[in-house]
């Protein structure tokens, strides 16, 4: 990435591939970490909360201190060099050590005072978790949040977030998790949209191509529901595609087509009308998780066990 590297006989550098463990700034070593799963600057600018530059920044330095190039550029991203494919393990068993740290240190502060991060999907963090923290604030008035809107499945173990609230069940064992529920979901259109009228009332699979489709770009996340609730579809199906789920919601909001939502939030806008209704959907599973010591720091008890309240009784109403 990369474009000039140091002068070996440089003095102010130190010795090509030589890297000071007590000089070293482990904000580097957990930006490289998250550049290489995710294979994208802005994506892991996202996941740990700062701007692309200066992440671009960090990865810079540490390719001056390593003295080689440690990701390239490609049509799909940023991949690893060979150097940087070396640095992976070694970066993360550092992270692992560093999180054993401030988890030990985290336990010890038991006051429902400070910091939380949580990550959630973008339509979870757009359109269902800020009222429910306007209420976290009132119970919680010392207790300040940072919140993730990412798709992406943040790995708490690497303290890129303390709680998280995802759609598939959480695999590592370090971390407790308390299912929500599934919530229903189906098929909305704007209700101007629906006044064509060969679009009207139209029922069973064979009617699907009567309607526009918002769907993903490159993300296979909605081809994949389609086929798993027996339609099989491929990209040019859907007349518009963006990976942002935000920017997909409000195509559909602003008439360009039926999208799929959560009726918890499409019940939100009166605007919208439920199609296809006879068309059975899989329902949306919601799991909340924190690492299972982090889970013993007050505050951080305190944010989940209030949006573990919030959100059951959310659930409740949802159907």
């Amino acid at each position: 990435m990369n474009s000039s590297t140091p002068s070996p006989n440089d003095p102010a550098l130190p010795a090509q591939g030589f890297i000071d463990p007590q000089r070293i700034d482990w904000n580097l070593v957990k930006s490289f970490s998250v550049v290489a799963d995710l294979g994208s600057l802005t994506r892991a600018a996202a996941v740990l909360g700062i701007s692309q530059p200066t992440i671009s920044r960090q990865i810079t330095e540490l390719e001056q201190l390593v003295g080689a190039s440690l990701f390239e550029r490609g049509a799909r991203g940023l991949s690893l060099t060979q150097a940087g494919a070396a640095l992976v393990e070694p970066s993360r068993r550092m992270l692992a050590a560093a999180q054993a740290v401030s988890v030990a240190a985290a336990g010890q502060n038991q006051e429902a005072a400070g910091t939380v991060r949580i990550t959630a999907s973008e339509v979870m963090s757009a359109y269902i978790l800020p009222p429910l923290l306007a209420g976290l604030r009132e119970r919680h008035p010392a207790i300040q949040i940072e919140l993730v809107a990412s798709n992406q499945v943040d790995n708490l173990l690497a303290r890129e977030a303390d709680i998280a609230i995802r759609h598939v069940q959480p695999e590592q064992g370090a971390l407790i998790a308390r299912k929500i529920g599934a919530f229903p979901i189906g098929f909305y259109a704007h209700r101007d949209y629906l006044h064509v009228p060969e679009r009207r009332a139209a029922e069973g699979a064979g009617e699907l191509e009567r309607y526009d489709w918002i769907g993903l770009d490159q993300s296979s996340r909605v081809i994949d529901g389609f086929r798993q609730a027996g339609y099989v579809v491929d990209k040019t199906f859907f007349v518009f595609r963006c990976d942002s789920d935000i920017v997909g919601w409000q195509a559909v909001l602003a008439g360009l087509g039926v999208g799929i939502s959560a009726h918890v939030i499409a019940r939100q806008f009166p605007q919208l009308v439920r199609v296809l209704e006879k068309q059975p959907l899989p329902d949306l599973p919601v799991w909340i998780t924190a690492h299972r010591e982090l889970r013993d720091t007050a505050r951080i008890r305190a944010v989940f066990d209030f949006l573990v309240e919030k959100l059951l009784a959310l659930h409740e109403g949802a159907r």
